[in-house]
Formats: structure tokens, C-alpha cells, sequence
């Protein structure tokens, strides 16, 4: 598990999407039993996961009479949730219908004595069906999984090592449920224009809260492309960004996802993969701060 090839992993999105679009709507599932538990923290830092030793966790969430805490477990391939008095219970990742399982989570946060509410609608994506409703064959691949588990234990450390430059306010590295990727943010310390909104099944206030202050946002998505991306982008996007020349081989600008591209294959292969996540990371930084004009003294 420690050589380049595997820290690194091949991660066709044609070969697992399946997999992968399952698992978007389980952790969905997960992540909106960390909304209902967890109190409102700016940009909404209260509702993500994180990357563990053994797959996706919610981390300990608040009950009235103690903590509970919810993992995707790559390697047993079971859904884990532990009470803070010793209680358990333990579901298997398989191959399985969406409504399914989303009975089951239920059924085992009932066991618990867990008293929440999991909203039914899946969020973030263009087409919803209500998890109860949703019978369709949810695909789940073992090994695929636990080659992506592996791909976000190598993203978030480079992510990490990034973030430890930053004296200013930025967020932890954690894994946004919604559109399925690890993200870490850098703020300027400045408030910014309301954004937008439009997001598909996604309420404008949730985009309002999270991009209330000027923001460099960066992460890892395995989505587009041929293995999934590194990303980066700013909000608000300055003049001039987005034909900034990076000198990063095989980074270029998406216009219609309006941030910076890294395929993951060309980390993949790269000599060095974390230096070259690194100074991507670096870089799409430095542009979006000089053309912003951020303070200076955010960095140590």
C-alpha cells in the first residue's frame, strides 16, 4: 500500500461510475444525518466528512445523551456506526437497491434510539428521486472503492500540507457529500458578492452561506475527465484569472466549470505526484491572491 502505484491508484471513472454515483447518494444519506445532528458552522463546515485510516467519517456527532459517530469502511466494506455507550451497528456496502439501504440507516439509527430526520432528496444533482422512492440497483465494487478511499488518503495529505501554509482563515480538508468532493478553502477575510445560486436541488441560502467571504477553494473531484480532477478556483473570479498562465503541465481552464483543471491521470504519472498536486495548489493560489489583492500576511 505504500508504493507510488498504489498511493496513487488508476481510477477509470468509466470502469467504476456506477460505483461511484452509488456511493455519491449513500454519503449523501450519511451527510445529511450530520446536518440534522450537528449545529450550523460557517459555510456549512458542520455537514462534511472526512477521510479516516479505514474510508469516510462523519466524526462524533452530538446526542442528548452522548455522541454517535458514522463511517464508511472501505476495507471491511461495512457501514459502521458506533454509540458513545457502547452500542453498534454494522452494514454491509453491497449491491442493493438505493431505497434499501436507505431503510436500513434508519432502521439502525431507530436501533440506536437515534432521533433525526434524513431528508429524502438528494441534493446537487440534475436528476433527484427521493431515497425511499429510488429502486433502482445501487452498484457497489469493492475494490474500486477502496482504490478511490486510497486516492482521497493521497489527496488529503497534499491538501493538508497545503493548508499548514495559511494563517488566515481557512477550512479544514473534508469531503463535501454533495458534489462528492475533498475540499479545502482559503478565505481572504473580505465579505463577497451574494453568489448566485442555481445550484440543481440545492436551496440558493446553502450557496449564499457558503460563499458569503471571498474564497480560493481547491480539492479533488473524481468526476470529469478520464480519472477524475484536481480543481481550483476563486470566488469572485478577478479579471484576468482564468488566462493566467500556470507553467503546470496538463492544468488548463474549464470555462464552463469556471476553475482550474488538473487531471488526476497526469498526477498519477507525474514523477512526483504530490509536488505536482502541490504546486498546482500553489499557483492557482497565487493568481487568484495577487488579482484579488488579499492581504499579504496571510501566509507563514
Amino acid at each position: 500500500m505504500s508504493t507510488p502505484d498504489s498511493a496513487w491508484p488508476a481510477l477509470p471513472v468509466a470502469q467504476w461510475a456506477a460505483t461511484r454515483d452509488t456511493l455519491q447518494l449513500w454519503t449523501q444519506m450519511v451527510g445529511k444525518l450530520r446536518l440534522a445532528l450537528t449545529p450550523l458552522v460557517n459555510h456549512w463546515w458542520n455537514v462534511p466528512l472526512y477521510v479516516d485510516a479505514r474510508g469516510l467519517t462523519t466524526s462524533l456527532m452530538p446526542l442528548d445523551d452522548g455522541g454517535l459517530e458514522v463511517r464508511f469502511d472501505f476495507v471491511s466494506s461495512e457501514l459502521l456506526m458506533f454509540h458513545t455507550d457502547g452500542r453498534e451497528r454494522r452494514l454491509a456496502l453491497r449491491a442493493q437497491p438505493i431505497a434499501d439501504f436507505y431503510a436500513e440507516i434508519t432502521s439502525a439509527l431507530r436501533d440506536l434510539g437515534v432521533d433525526a430526520e434524513i431528508t429524502r432528496m438528494p441534493v446537487e444533482l440534475p436528476d433527484v428521486i427521493a431515497f425511499d422512492e429510488d429502486h433502482r440497483l445501487g452498484v457497489y465494487d469493492a475494490q474500486s472503492a477502496r482504490r478511490f478511499w486510497i486516492s482521497l488518503v493521497s489527496a488529503s495529505r497534499v491538501l493538508n500540507r497545503f493548508r499548514s501554509g495559511f494563517v488566515g482563515k481557512a477550512s479544514p480538508v473534508h469531503f463535501f457529500w454533495g458534489a462528492f468532493d475533498l475540499a479545502a478553502s482559503r478565505f481572504s477575510g473580505r465579505p463577497a458578492p451574494r453568489h448566485p445560486g442555481g445550484v440543481p436541488h440545492c436551496p440558493d441560502r446553502v450557496m449564499f452561506e457558503a460563499y458569503s467571504d471571498e474564497v480560493s477553494s481547491a480539492g479533488y473531484w473524481p468526476g470529469g475527465g478520464a480519472e477524475g480532477a484536481f480543481y481550483s478556483y476563486v470566488y469572485p473570479e478577478p479579471a484576468g484569472f482564468a488566462d493566467a498562465d500556470l507553467g503546470i503541465a496538463g492544468a488548463y481552464y474549464d470555462r464552463d466549470l469556471g476553475e482550474f483543471i488538473l487531471p488526476y491521470e497526469v498526477v498519477r504519472v507525474s514523477d512526483d505526484p504530490d509536488a505536482t498536486v502541490r504546486a498546482f495548489l500553489e499557483a492557482t493560489y497565487r493568481q487568484a491572491a495577487e488579482r484579488s489583492a488579499w492581504p499579504t500576511d496571510l501566509e507563514r
